[in-house]
């Protein structure tokens, strides 16, 4: 019961330390430009983005605290009109998030009748849902909501509701590299997916350069204040940060201190992996998902030693094998140089 209140802390204060950073407009703009890969963002005018206030909501809207909405000018045909950006931060999956948005959806698009905020010719204007998630396990929902209503033949299908959310999964851009053009939230994505100490330094070298103008004062405070309550407590708990002020003052922590946190942050990842295994084995509560738990933690492991594409590669190999086996493998991830050695 500790452990479930424990991780159920720890997500809220992920969220809120995104919702913290998401505040920022600049953090939007770099998300949409960096990870919204399609011809209509061009056309983006991102010095008018803005946060719908609470008031321009309904009180059911407000009570999601989790989810933000935003809005920004798009030229189009010779007219304006505003795009709709929703934004809901995930740790950890859900099966049924498409029609948590389909509500969520169809609540903003009351409000915006009710408020007169139409397009020109009368209509709703569109919305973007994205899907913000920063888990360890794999992202299985549907990313349509069509995708979780039963097909009944004879053409009871054609009035299946459809939306569609963009789903922006971390750790597909875990082996993407910071870009040489300034993009703060790959800075975020790089220092989440970070597997030792001497990679966030790198992070936090370009991060201090990229948010050196006073007007980026708020946002310099916003990073530090998640890096300290958020993101180092998971890597490495214990560690003292009150004294930690600024961004410089937390790379120059790391740079003292890396030999010893290495060491802590790779057994943080060991019990992270088996924590996420008991929950999974939990959760199916046959010997199917207790394996499936076990697969987990060695394919954690895997991506925190070796990254991503690695994992993947032998993904279907830790599938195909037996408990005693994948015990074997998980013993060998901190002495293994190279995949070859830890899959021998």
């Amino acid at each position: 019961m500790g452990q479930d209140k424990d991780a159920a802390g720890r997500a809220r204060g992920h969220d809120y330390g995104y919702k913290l950073l998401f505040s920022h407009p600049e953090m939007l703009a770099d998300l949409i430009r960096g990870y919204v890969r399609e011809p209509w963002v061009e056309r983006l005018d991102f010095s008018t983005l803005s946060r719908v206030s609470d008031g321009y909501v309904s009180e059911d809207l407000r009570e999601r605290e989790d989810d933000m909405v935003w809005r920004v000018r798009w030229a189009g045909d010779g007219q304006w009109l505003y795009v709709y950006l929703l934004l809901e931060f995930q740790s950890s999956p859900e099966r049924f998030m498409a029609l948590r948005l389909m509500t969520y959806l169809g609540l903003l698009y009351e409000d915006l009748r009710k408020g007169a905020q139409l397009t020109a010719s009368g209509r709703l204007p569109p919305v973007l849902p994205v899907v913000l998630y920063s888990g360890s396990r794999r992202w299985q929902a549907p990313e349509e909501v069509a995708e979780l209503i039963e097909t009944v033949p004879g053409g009871l299908e054609r009035y299946r509701p459809q939306l569609r959310y963009l789903l922006l999964d971390e750790s597909r851009f875990r082996d993407d590299g910071l870009p040489e053009v300034r993009n703060l939230a790959a800075a975020l994505f790089a220092l989440e997916n970070s597997r030792r100490p001497e990679d966030m330094e790198r992070v936090l070298e370009r991060l201090v350069a990229w948010l050196r103008r006073p007007e980026q004062t708020g946002l310099r405070r916003s990073f530090t204040v998640w890096i300290k309550r958020v993101l180092l407590p998971a890597r490495v708990p214990g560690v003292d940060l009150e004294q930690v002020a600024d961004l410089q003052e937390v790379r120059s922590m790391l740079a003292e201190r890396v030999e010893e946190w290495t060491r802590d942050w790779k057994q943080q990842g060991i019990e992270e992996g088996r924590r996420e295994g008991r929950e999974l084995g939990r959760e199916e509560g046959r010997e199917e998902g207790r394996k499936e738990g076990e697969e987990a933690v060695l394919l954690r492991l895997v991506e925190m030693r070796f990254g991503a594409e690695v994992a993947e590669t032998y993904r279907a190999r830790i599938e195909q094998a037996d408990s005693e086996t994948l015990l074997r493998w998980s013993e060998r991830i901190l002495t293994a140089k190279r995949p070859e050695d830890l899959f021998a």
